[in-house]
């Protein structure tokens, strides 16, 4: 596994201006790995001052060139798949299979897409008698975290990279490795100096430096609701703009005359999926009162399969969660729900191995919507059944936190799942199953966010619009 004890900065490798480091933790067998500088204010300063160099030539760059990068770019990570798989596993602790599958694949399509994008998109258009450029927004401050650090890294920089905005990127201080391997991607790709930079780093200090710095012309942030708050006081503060993917607390609503059995089946992966580690995890189930038992049954024997385990191993499902703090939080909120008087039938508070940031998959039953476990994001392997009544309090439920980020429902007819679906007050959800696109713009209602990500709706958000009048 490689690392810099450096910033990536103008197009090279360059020292912190401080000497302090950020050590880097396998959450499987709680070692040092690796450490990374710690970057400070000035180090920001030193990325910022280089984008905004960078800028005029980068977004002056024609669109097919640009595009033709992001290829470049696109077959870097494909090239080098298996390593940031590798590495990914081992300072987040997710499976190897899913770090191959989704950690490490994913982004090789999301830059792919971006790249025929660039080349497609329409930079300037005829509005009557006006012509309307889309250029680029500036400086881009990315500060991304660390459940999918390679996914939310691509989900910015390359939608920044094809509007014509150069970045500078703050990775999550549990996961800077992955980010030290996209920047080596991005100069073996062919980037001119100052497009892209890294600034490893504390969110205290880096994190808050970045969203400060004036050189910055949109900040886009994903991460908990609480800093999206502070960040998006100090952007509006500076009257700039800002893209916030924030927190859920997702419902899967299951409607009589669905497949209960296929419903119940998909919610509890989704939530074990990465550890519960997921800010659109289907963490609330919803059923109705006649099918209630059934379902919990289902859920609990479903939940007992996964097996919390080696993260290199192969068959392993579920692994350790990022770090021992996250574990805490997690085993924090079972043992609240064990108190407010919910029902554990699958899992609990206890620690299921000796060694690593584990956390048993945890099923709650007899859940009411007022219970902290049902409104609050755990981001752990928790799964929270609740039961309603009739469509009405259903609605009632799943619309009744602050956060609306994604959703699903199933029902036995395809047209009564939309017609709820479109009652929900949020940014996504899945009919009977459906698949996660990545050309469909990801974003969140209410506290979950600001702003999309993804396909073309991701691309607006790095484009401010000029009419010219004839």
């Amino acid at each position: 596994m490689r690392q810099h004890d450096a910033m990536y900065i103008d197009g090279t490798w360059r020292s912190a201006e401080g000497s302090g480091t950020i050590e880097v933790v396998d959450p499987a067998g709680e070692r040092v790995i690796a450490t990374v500088p710690a970057g400070s204010a000035q180090d920001v300063d030193a990325a910022v001052r280089a984008a905004r160099t960078a800028l005029p030539g980068w977004a002056a760059t024609p669109p097919g060139e640009r595009a033709a990068l992001l290829t470049a770019l696109r077959d870097q990570l494909a090239a080098r798949a298996e390593e940031f798989a590798a590495t990914i596993t081992a300072e987040l602790g997710s499976p190897l299979g899913f770090s191959t599958r989704v950690q490490a694949g994913v982004p090789v399509k999301v830059v792919g897409s971006y790249a025929e994008l660039a080349a497609s998109y329409a930079f300037e258009e005829k509005v009557g008698n006006s012509t309307v450029l889309h250029e680029p927004v500036g400086v881009v401050g990315a500060i991304t975290p660390w459940n999918y650090p390679l996914h939310q890294i691509t989900n910015k920089a390359a939608p920044a990279f094809a509007a014509g905005c150069t970045v500078v990127l703050k990775p999550a201080e549990d996961t800077p490795l992955t980010a030290q391997l996209f920047a080596e991607c991005v100069a073996a790709a062919g980037f001119p100096a100052g497009v892209f930079n890294l600034v490893t780093g504390l969110g205290t200090v880096a994190g808050q430096a970045l969203a400060e710095h004036e050189g910055v012309d949109l900040v886009s942030f994903t991460g908990s609701t609480a800093v999206g708050r502070k960040i998006g006081a100090i952007a509006g503060g500076a009257v700039k703009r800002v893209a916030l993917e924030l927190g859920g607390k997702s419902a899967n609503v299951i409607l009589p005359g669905a497949d209960l059995a296929k419903a119940v089946r998909t919610n509890v992966a989704d939530v074990m999926r990465n550890s519960g580690q997921s800010c659109n995890a289907l963490t609330r189930m919803l059923v109705h009162a006649d099918q209630y038992e059934e379902a919990v049954a289902l859920a609990a024997a479903e939940a007992d399969t996964y097996t919390p385990g080696d993260p290199t191993a192969e068959g392993t499902r579920l692994g350790p969660v990022v770090s021992a703090a996250q574990r805490d939080r997690v085993r924090g909120y079972i043992e609240q729900g064990i108190a407010e008087g919910a029902k554990v039938v699958a899992g609990g508070p206890e620690a299921p191995l000796e060694t690593g940031y584990y956390v048993k998959p945890t099923v709650f039953a007899e859940v009411t919507p007022d219970m902290t476990i049902a409104q609050e994001e755990i981001f752990g392997p928790v799964l929270s059944i609740l039961r309603y009544a009739d469509e009405d309090e259903a609605l009632r439920i799943a619309n009744g936190t602050v956060y609306g980020l994604a959703g699903a429902v199933w029902a036995g007819d395809e047209a009564e799942a939309v017609a709820f679906a479109r009652r929900l007050d949020t940014g996504q959800v899945d009919i009977n199953g459906g698949r996660f696109n990545l050309l469909a713009p990801f974003g969140g209602y209410k506290q979950s966010g600001i702003g999309r990500e993804l396909g073309r709706h991701g691309l607006a958000e790095y484009l401010q619009t000029k009419s010219l009048q004839f």
